[in-house]
């Protein structure tokens, strides 16, 4: 049996329509029965027969911090994806990235391990891929401790220590690290938020650049790692790099709406920032923009994908082709 957290997310809601698809016999941990309703409307836009695949899916009530229902979600698995994570790059939410990102991991891979589960399959980020590079980053790339990460790469990095820790104890695993994940189902939060809001009218673009792919594309390289004999590897998975522009641009030539005609540099930027702060300040409210937010919309980051394409030797969708396709269910 496969087990897979997440499975209410953007990743774990595609790759459970792949696995129920495909006859795989699959569990899926959630927490929330409202979210269910997410799971059905990605199936929704890929079959007419959503309550068929959906019921194939045996769902597990759990929280990744509750050993004892972990312990009974674990019950006859061979292979874990673990799909599951809290985003935020907000510096109040540290406490709970952690115990979500990292303990929930830990707590993963220490029932993998005693489980003797044959494969784990973890979803990490280009997040947690070092930086200050000249060069165009690769799976090599030094993690810096001194450069300022934002609080969601911290705890994705240490995410990926505990996996590479239970590698050391006899665990087989791959970790898998997306650039921006684009599809469809989840339009306010994650990349689908810029769906939403291109479409409501957004004035303003930055100018950093980053990788992109698409979700369909990562729940197959996702599976073809857990079906090879590669173990103990973590690959990038970038299909294109582009600029904020140019990807807000092409959202909004797909919806038919204008695209953002400012940029906002990096003066804009740090007045922005002061702005959110103060205003935090004095509502004591959550901030918007922090500094790590601020870097990274400025940032021209490029990933070397050579690994990838040399292992697997998969060709993954052009990211133009993934933003039309998006946008026509959005």
């Amino acid at each position: 049996m496969i087990l897979v957290t997440g499975g209410t997310g953007l990743v774990g809601s595609h790759l459970l329509f792949d696995l129920t698809r495909n006859n795989t016999i699959v569990r899926a941990i959630y927490r929330d029965e409202l979210k269910l309703e997410n799971v059905k409307k990605v199936f929704s836009y890929y079959t007419d027969n959503v309550e068929t695949y959906f019921s194939k899916i045996e769902w597990f009530k759990a929280d990744l911090n509750n050993i004892p229902d972990l312990i009974e979600a674990f019950v006859n698995v061979d292979y874990v994806y673990h799909c599951a994570a809290l985003i935020s790059f907000n510096t109040l939410d540290f406490e709970l990235l952690k115990k979500a990102n990292i303990e929930g991991t830990a707590n993963i891979v220490n029932l993998s391990i005693s489980g003797r589960i044959k494969k784990l399959c973890y979803v990490s980020s280009v997040a947690a891929i070092g930086s200050l590079s000249k060069e165009a980053l690769t799976e090599e790339t030094d993690w810096n401790p001194e450069e300022k990460h934002s609080v969601y790469a911290l705890t994705k990095y240490g995410a990926e220590l505990e996996v590479w820790r239970g590698t050391q104890e006899g665990l087989n695993a791959v970790i898998v690290n997306p650039g921006v994940i684009i599809g469809p189902g989840f339009w306010n939060n994650g990349s689908g938020l810029f769906f939403t809001k291109v479409k409501k009218g957004m004035r303003f673009y930055t100018t950093g650049i980053t990788g992109y792919v698409g979700v369909k594309d990562v729940v197959t390289v996702m599976q073809n790692l857990m079906q090879s004999t590669i173990t103990n590897e973590r690959y990038i998975l970038v299909a294109e790099h582009l600029s904020f522009n140019i990807f807000l641009n092409k959202i909004a030539g797909v919806l038919n709406v204008n695209p953002p005609k400012f940029e906002a540099n990096k003066t804009l930027l740090t007045l922005a920032s002061w702005l959110d702060k103060l205003k935090c300040f004095i509502t004591n409210t959550p901030r918007l923009l922090n500094s790590a937010i601020v870097k990274s919309a400025q940032n021209k980051t490029e990933y070397n994908t050579s690994k990838f394409k040399k292992d697997l030797q998969i060709e993954l969708e052009d990211i133009t082709t993934v933003i039309v396709n998006t946008g026509k269910l959005f």
